[in-house]
């Protein structure tokens, strides 16, 4: 081979090579379905990881942009990957995270006390602004179907977040999961 044709097959497979990277990204489904809803909040009183009571209406009526996810502290599956991404949402606004409302309400409230959420949020190094949410198991279940997020049994549960901006009664639906970066992404759709 002369260098002239090695330079353009070097060429090549570096174009190829580019090409192929980006196809991915391209022609990839995303990993989550997006929407918009509007949701009633039920007028229930659960309990925070420091044992004050909280009404949820009240709770969520703020002028901080809402993220609120179901979970629960015993979870190995999707429930630390959510959590996850609430830790790195939080490190990646730095100051401004304490303009964000993060709610994790529990679906597991005979287990989820007080005492153990607020080992689950230091496992995760949750800043303040991200609260962990129980209660009977009553308001519980009448808190995931007002979200249209009801399991009867937490094995099933689905990975699923809700976002709102303070200026908006509706909510943004994420159902599925997602990365970091497209969390923050989403979050900054909201402003």
């Amino acid at each position: 081979m002369t260098t002239i044709t090695r330079t353009i097959f070097s060429l090549f497979v570096i174009s190829f090579f580019l090409l192929a990277i980006n196809i991915p990204h391209t022609l990839a489904k995303p990993r989550y379905n997006r929407t918009v809803e509007k949701y009633e909040i039920p007028d229930v009183t659960l309990i925070n990881q420091n044992g004050k009571n909280v009404s949820l209406v009240e709770y969520l009526d703020t002028e901080k942009p809402v993220i609120l996810e179901f979970i629960f502290a015993t979870c190995t599956t999707i429930c630390p990957i959510l959590s996850i991404g609430f830790t790195n949402l939080q490190k990646q606004l730095g100051p401004e995270a304490a303009n964000v409302r993060l709610v994790s309400i529990s679906i597991d409230p005979e287990y989820d006390t007080p005492e153990v959420m607020k080992t689950y949020l230091q496992r995760y190094e949750a800043q303040p602004g991200w609260d962990f949410l129980t209660g009977s198991i009553s308001d519980i279940n009448k808190s995931m179907r007002a979200f249209d997020a009801y399991v009867s049994d937490k094995m099933g549960h689905r990975p699923l977040i809700f976002l709102r901006s303070p200026k908006e009664k509706t909510w943004v639906r994420i159902d599925g999961l997602m990365s970091g970066k497209e969390l923050k992404s989403e979050y900054l759709r909201l402003k």
